[in-house]
């Protein structure tokens, strides 16, 4: 059975409660009680060019390059997420990932879109790829929930959603009991991209220059980093120095203070 239509169905039948702190809904509440709501620790990483996220991110990203001795100019990654994981907000990530809350991360990824938006930094997205799971793990699992986020950032962006231009291909194992290195370790070559489907987003005509692409991946939860830097860093290495493509990132929570 669908799992989309078992949450909806769900949630005509049975009275909603506060996924944070328990209290039954209002009728004019969605997910979260007006005081949770009011009171999730957002990061506000949109709002500036450097963060705690965006610098981690880019010294990964720097050290998988000098491992692989590129000396090319790397543009700076931008990066956010909407919430800082922590205390009671950790469940809503969680939902989504463990127990298909799929509803749940269409509202968050709603709020993260019209962040992204109004963000000087995000606004003129053209491409949205979510990070791909293995095809085996989707199929076990019924749906990527970084996809689910995806979709929702990419229609508040106006942008195009791509699940196609990046993918998996091999298996590897969860990330979230792992260490630091054997995080990098595991993902590492994981990914790949389809070059005809990312060259399809240039401009065609040879005589003239290609349009810049401003590429946004997304997540569910930024933690070491180190996946969303091997997407950036296959994405980058897909594409010939010279091509005007800006790549950021995002994600529903960041793992820090």
């Amino acid at each position: 059975m669908d799992i989309k239509f078992v949450n909806n169905l769900l949630g005509l039948l049975l009275p909603g409660r506060c996924f944070v702190c328990g209290r039954e809904l209002l009728q004019q509440e969605r997910f979260l009680c007006t005081s949770c709501a009011m009171d999730m620790p957002l990061t506000y990483f949109w709002t500036g060019k450097h963060n705690i996220m965006a610098d981690k991110l880019n010294g990964r990203i720097q050290a998988m390059r000098d491992r692989c001795g590129i000396a090319e100019y790397e543009p700076y990654v931008q990066a956010a997420a909407l919430f800082f994981y922590r205390g009671d907000y950790k469940v809503l990530t969680q939902e989504l990932k463990y127990n298909a809350e799929i509803p749940l991360g269409r509202y968050l990824a709603e709020i993260l879109g019209r962040k992204l938006s109004g963000s000087g930094l995000f606004g003129d997205v053209d491409v949205v790829i979510p990070v791909p799971l293995h095809w085996w793990r989707r199929y076990r699992r019924g749906y990527n929930q970084a996809e689910v986020i995806a979709r929702e950032a990419a229609a508040a962006l106006g942008a195009t959603l791509d699940t196609a231009i990046l993918y998996r291909r091999r298996y590897t194992r969860s990330q979230a009991r792992l260490g630091v290195g054997r995080k990098e370790a595991n993902v590492s070559g994981a990914f790949a991209v389809r070059a005809e489907r990312l060259g399809s987003y240039f401009d065609a005509d040879t005589n003239s220059s290609p349009r810049p692409i401003h590429i946004l991946l997304i997540d569910d939860v930024f933690t070491t980093g180190s996946t969303l830097a091997e997407c950036c860093f296959t994405l980058r290495r897909a594409l010939p120095p010279s091509s005007p493509v800006r790549i950021s990132v995002a994600t529903l929570a960041f793992v820090g203070e």
